[in-house]
């Protein structure tokens, strides 16, 4: 598929437009911008498909829609371990909307890639807010208003998600509800790992120096964002800040933080390499919307596994193993990196080191 989108009749959706829900509902009963064999004729393209029943399952409260929108043994992963099947969604989606009633979910962006015959994949970037007006795992309304963001990647077949990742913000969540995440992450239960884990190949094995890889011209944005994101995370290149980031940049990270230039960013990379100081980053996916004169966005689902062996904002060395679903949605112009989010749950996180195993 192009890099720049290219439809049957009218352009797809593209949130470089800044479209508003609104625009989603004017162009209904329009005819398909593309064609989608197997969807509802209701949507008018896959970027429709993904925000507008986001937004009728959750803030409509259509959530039977699951039943129709989603397989029957759909798999949804989480940096807490995997959900399997379509009455685990529908279940809780109620739990949260029981908690949030008045649950918001601004669609941000859509980056996505696919088309009807092998199926779609879309990276759904969503702010949601909310105040919390009932019961929750942790206890009663707290009547505190909440505000993070996620990201939620799905490939979608003839209507039907048939797979999701996602990777929220939790620790902001918990803190704006009056919650201490580390005390609550020390009185969690989680299972004892069933067997003896093996070593991060982050590096090749004997003397040999990790990979450095060439960064390549950022007319291959999905290979410029891999290049960098291998040397940075994997090589230690910190120095791939300064050489590929413009000097403006802004990057929304975990703990509900917003980074400003170089020393905000390459501190954030260096304090979580000190606290996991074999932490090692696997690219599992990635999609690209865009142009070089509209710039590009890149969206990038990844892996982070490392061992708890360094001081930092986690406490204590542990000496336990993370494993973590990560999502970053990068933008492009003028051949530098001017805006970034990188999503991952700092609370699975914090209970993967600080949590009580059975047993």
């Amino acid at each position: 598929m192009s890099e720049e989108v290219q439809t049957s009749k009218l352009p797809v959706f593209d949130f470089a437009d800044r479209p508003d829900i609104q625009a989603f509902e004017d162009a209904r009963g329009g005819g398909q911008r593309q064609p989608m064999k197997g969807f509802e004729t209701d949507y008018v393209d896959f970027v429709d498909y993904i925000v507008r029943c986001t937004h009728k399952i959750w803030e409509e409260k259509a959530i039977g829609l699951i039943y129709t929108h989603y397989s029957h043994n759909v798999m949804v992963h989480y940096s807490s371990g995997i959900m399997y099947g379509r009455e685990g969604m529908v279940n809780n989606t109620i739990m949260r909307v029981a908690a949030y009633s008045d649950r918001r979910a601004y669609a941000d962006d859509v980056i996505w890639s696919g088309n009807e015959t092998e199926g779609f994949y879309s990276s759904h970037r969503v702010a949601s807010s909310g105040t919390n007006t009932g019961f929750t795992e942790y206890g009663p309304a707290t009547g505190r208003k909440i505000f993070r963001w996620a990201i939620a990647d799905c490939f979608v077949i003839k209507n039907l998600i048939v797979e999701e990742w996602l990777a929220s913000d939790g620790v902001t969540e918990l803190r704006q509800m009056g919650y201490d995440p580390l005390e609550l992450a020390h009185r969690a239960v989680l299972p004892k790992t069933p067997y003896t884990q093996g070593e991060i190949d982050r590096l090749p094995t004997g003397q040999y120096a990790p990979e450095f890889h060439d960064v390549p011209s950022p007319d291959d944005p999905r290979a410029f964002i891999r290049a960098i994101l291998l040397n940075l995370w994997n090589a230690r290149l910190v120095n791939m800040v300064r050489a590929h980031y413009a000097s403006g940049h802004v990057a929304f990270v975990p703990g509900n933080r917003k980074l400003y230039g170089f020393g905000d960013y390459e501190n954030f990379v260096v304090t979580l390499m000190a606290s996991f100081p074999d932490l090692a980053l696997t690219i599992d996916h990635q999609c690209v919307l865009g142009s070089e004169a509209r710039g590009y966005r890149v969206a990038t689902r990844m892996t982070l596994q490392g061992t708890h062996e360094g001081f930092g904002p986690y406490g204590a060395p542990t000496g336990r193993r993370i494993f973590l679903i990560a999502m970053a949605h990068h933008m492009i112009r003028g051949g530098k990196i001017v805006q970034e989010w990188m999503i991952f749950d700092e609370f699975a996180l914090l209970k993967q080191l600080h949590a009580k195993l059975e047993g």
